[in-house]
């Protein structure tokens, strides 16, 4: 029976799964072994080969070997990424004058500093490995995908920078011509946004939007953080969901081909109007292979998705799984998403249809929950109102980024423009009065800190308590479509 049950097949794509599980260790665990530890193109090779086997036979315990065979091709490709990173251990602690291409929109600190993060990094006209962390107090207008010249102190980097520079000054600033459109195209329209809508509202609707933060007043920017609102006024996942399932809703009716090909432009539009961030990434390429699935009739389980697109992520860009709070966050408010919050609704309502009320509640309880742990470790801060705070603004935010769309493409239109900018005013400033006066509160938030292995523990507690929903539910996860 034992071994009936070993030499199960199985569906090609939890090998996949395993397989990418296996990368995505791979890949985080080179960032913590020592560079005298070496994987070459052997562990690449041995990788692929070890893989066949699991392919042909798709035994159950042949995932184990799926697993391995993924975590060899991580190492190489772990190895791979951190080729280079050495020449950041001279550089450290010294002056330096480096170019790079600003790889994000570039953000405003609470000091009112410029921060860059730059790619493509040249040192003395060589290339370096990296990118580059950059704090300035220059106030020139920068933007993505300008060449600037930072000259500082090199100090350690964090996270996915190899390396940071606070208080730099910037030499040159070149803009490519034409530069990136997609940024153009997007200035222009914040522009006639910010026509007839006062600017803090305006900010807000860009941020639902677009993705814009630099332009958003820091107050209003510290009172969406104490609310736990951040994540619906920077490109994310939730903005990316809510523009893929309208596209799907307004036209699958007339033809499937025609809701996926306009749900794609959405997908890729956002993407390229928004850069790719790390979040940014994984929410663009989950929006993509879910609403392929949902064309092709097909389903994608949420333990299948998830390793899937953390692999891909981390074979383009392996420094997002070292320490990328980012990535991670992404990944563990889609976890929430996608796998809790079924769970909790089939466990505490069964199967009824959750309404909308019902599903933000579940949805926005699950994301939190998913990314507490992580939260309390990073920054020590908790927020109190944040479920009350999406409850009351993020039912409206769909109505909020269609109302700030029209008054953007109107505003030129007389009359018309101006008569759309009211409700769109109205609602916007509903959301920030609502925003700052749970920021206001005194029990708003509080000091939570924990230890990485606290963390763990969290993290472990919720997969059981997972586990326990999922036996006691059998719902079937592989239904579970975020473009539906």
């Amino acid at each position: 029976m034992m071994i009936r049950s070993l030499t199960k097949k199985l569906h090609i794509s939890w090998l996949v799964a395993a397989w990418c599980l296996g990368l995505t260790v791979g890949i985080i665990a080179v960032h913590h072994l020592p560079r005298s530890v070496e994987f070459n193109m052997l562990a690449l090779f041995g990788g692929l080969v070890l893989f066949v086997p699991a392919l042909v036979w798709r035994w159950r315990v042949l995932m184990i070997v799926a697993v391995i065979s993924g975590g060899l091709v991580g190492l190489w490709r772990g190895e791979m990424g951190r080729t280079g990173l050495e020449v950041y251990d001279s550089l450290i602690g010294k002056s330096a004058v480096i170019q790079g291409r600003v790889l994000e929109d570039p953000d405003i600190d609470k000091k009112g500093q410029t921060v860059l993060r730059l790619s493509d990094l040249r040192i003395n006209g060589k290339k370096l490995a990296g990118q580059l962390w950059v704090v300035t107090a220059d106030k020139r207008p920068i933007k993505r995908s300008d060449i600037v010249q930072a000259q500082g102190k090199l100090t350690a980097g964090f996270g996915a920078f190899s390396a940071s520079m606070y208080r730099a000054k910037i030499g040159s600033v070149e803009r490519p011509i034409p530069g990136d459109v997609a940024v153009g195209a997007r200035d222009w329209f914040a522009e006639q946004v910010r026509k007839h809508i006062p600017e803090s509202e305006s900010a807000l609707g860009l941020g639902f939007l677009l993705g814009l933060r630099r332009a958003m007043p820091m107050e209003l920017s510290d009172n969406l953080k104490i609310a736990g609102l951040t994540h619906i006024v920077v490109a994310s996942g939730y903005n990316l969901t809510i523009l893929v399932r309208l596209a799907r809703r307004l036209f699958a009716k007339r033809s499937k081909y025609l809701a996926m090909l306009s749900a794609a432009t959405m997908i890729l539009g956002f993407m390229a109007v928004t850069g790719l961030s790390p979040s940014m990434s994984r929410a663009g390429l989950v929006a993509g292979l879910s609403l392929a699935a949902w064309y092709y009739g097909r389903t994608i389980h949420p333990l299948v998705l998830l390793p899937v697109s953390a692999a891909i992520t981390l074979l383009v860009n392996p420094q997002f799984g070292w320490g990328d709070l980012g990535w991670q966050l992404s990944f563990a408010s889609f976890t929430g998403v996608i796998i809790l919050a079924p769970l909790l609704h089939n466990y505490f309502f069964g199967d009824k249809d959750p309404g909308a009320f019902r599903q933000i509640l579940v949805e926005t309880l699950s994301a939190q929950l998913a990314t507490l742990p992580l939260l309390m470790m990073s920054f020590g801060v908790v927020s109190n109102v944040a479920l009350i705070a999406n409850m009351l603004i993020l039912p409206f935010v769909p109505l909020a980024m269609l109302l700030t769309f029209a008054s953007g493409v109107l505003a030129v239109v007389p009359m018309i423009g101006v008569a759309i900018a009211l409700p769109t005013t109205w609602l916007l400033g509903y959301m920030i009065q609502a925003a700052n006066w749970l920021a206001s509160l005194e029990w708003a938030q509080m000091e939570v800190n924990i230890t990485w292995w606290q963390c763990g523990l969290m993290y472990a507690a919720m997969i059981g308590a997972m586990w326990w929903m999922k036996k006691q539910t059998k719902l079937d996860l592989g239904r579970v479509n975020i473009v539906e």
